[in-house]
């Protein structure tokens, strides 16, 4: 199927728990290049959410009763654990039908070159939710080191950390590495690709992990990641669901100024709350949590720029059309994931 018609792109997603129903289901809605076609929950609750939110769509049970539909769909969107992700998305791309995988993009390095080799060899187009790289803070940091405000970077620090001693609620809690599991394979996903992508690729990596959860066999819940890029900068990495106090969002350090950033982004909040992208506050992040650009006794406010999530899916939409590129190539993807491979084999 690949590049669609200038039609809305027909679209189901798989799986209506935080990543279906937070992120991609109000995403999608919410851009008239798309029509939510087909919801996949088992769950009764959420089944009845789906169809009381997204009326013109179908829910369907299984993923089997999604595929048998297969031929009237040009895309899916795969918001199910990462143990689901290579079945899925290669029975969807067999099926002939473009594909967004949820991060983390699947277990191992392995099995994302089946994928893409796959979605390569299908002609449809594969690509991975890296929607972090839309986040306001991320956004003016980019803009900042473009504008050369800092001078010389040399270390990067970037943290997601909250308090969350009763845990998630759902398959994080107890799933293990070979299940995809760990706060590392989750959030490191987004950081060590945050973190690549402002400063390229990495020469050394190395981390630490630690399961300080209430499940003894289940997967990490803090890790520290430390990255030595070519281009010489230093990034430091945390990530922990456990943290009674959190560290700063971002710590920057060049040769001009710092740059220090508290608080994560208000995008997920924001949609998990109902609010839509077409609401004039989506994306844009209060005064009072912008970052700090300079020198310690001098640093002034930095206004930040807005958040944007959507943006993943209007870039998409342009490249099933033949109208632009990917907006995230999965083998940018598998550099992130064969750095926490390194990791988990040594750690």
């Amino acid at each position: 199927m690949g590049k669609v018609t200038a039609a809305p792109l027909r679209t189901a997603v798989v799986g209506f728990g935080v990543s279906g129903k937070i992120f991609h289901a109000p995403l999608i809605a919410a851009d008239p290049k798309y029509s939510l076609d087909v919801i996949v929950t088992a769950n009764p609750a959420r089944a009845a959410e789906a169809a009381r939110l997204y009326p013109q769509a179908r829910i369907v049970p299984s993923p089997e009763a999604l595929f048998s539909q297969a031929w009237d769909l040009d895309l899916v969107v795969l918001g199910t654990p990462p143990l689901t992700h290579l079945e899925l998305g290669a029975t969807a791309i067999a099926c002939g039908l473009n594909v967004v995988v949820d991060k983390p993009f699947v277990i191992t390095v392995a099995h994302g070159e089946e994928l893409i080799a796959r979605a390569s060899d299908a002609g449809v187009q594969l690509t991975v939710f890296q929607n972090r790289r839309w986040d306001a803070d991320f956004l003016t940091l980019r803009k900042l080191l473009q504008e050369g405000a800092l001078g010389e970077v040399h270390t990067f620090e970037s943290r997601f950390e909250w308090w969350r001693p009763e845990g998630f609620g759902n398959w994080r809690d107890s799933s293990t590495l070979a299940e995809g599991g760990g706060i590392l394979h989750d959030l490191g996903a987004h950081l060590i690709d945050q973190a690549i992508q402002l400063f390229g690729p990495v020469e050394v990596s190395y981390g630490e992990t630690a399961n300080n959860g209430h499940c003894p066999h289940a997967a990490d819940t803090e890790a520290f990641v430390s990255l030595l890029h070519e281009s010489g900068v230093r990034s430091r990495l945390w990530m922990n669901g456990l943290a009674a106090q959190s560290g700063p969002r971002f710590h920057l350090l060049g040769s001009k100024a710092g740059y220090t950033k508290w608080g994560l982004d208000s995008q997920e909040p924001a949609l998990a709350a109902g609010i839509t992208p077409s609401d004039p506050a989506y994306g844009v992040d209060p005064q009072e949590s912008w970052g700090l650009l300079g020198v310690d006794g001098t640093a002034v406010p930095v206004p930040a720029e807005k958040g944007h999530y959507p943006r993943f899916y209007t870039e998409l939409a342009a490249s099933l059309r033949g109208e632009g590129q990917t907006p995230v190539n999965p083998a940018e993807v598998l550099e992130t994931l064969k750095i926490i491979e390194s990791i988990h084999a040594f750690a």
